[in-house]
């Protein structure tokens, strides 16, 4: 099983054409998995996910509450 750093960098080599240019580059990319499980964690949490995002409600909603 390949590591999700290892993936991402054959992601980037297949798609782009590079290698990450270097050490700094890959512990960005490693870090990129503990931000996608933060986000993961949050999936279903948020109350803007609970109904279809809507800008007209949002600005109605906004100017109610100024009110």
């Amino acid at each position: 099983m390949t590591t999700f750093p290892a993936r991402t960098e054959a992601a980037i080599l297949t798609w782009h054409g590079i290698a990450p240019p270097n050490d700094p580059g890959r512990r960005l990319a490693a870090d990129l998995a503990n931000t996608i499980a933060a986000f993961e964690k949050l999936r279903g949490t948020m109350a803007f996910e609970d109904e279809p995002a809507s800008f007209e409600a949002a600005l109605r909603d906004a100017k109610e509450a100024s009110v």
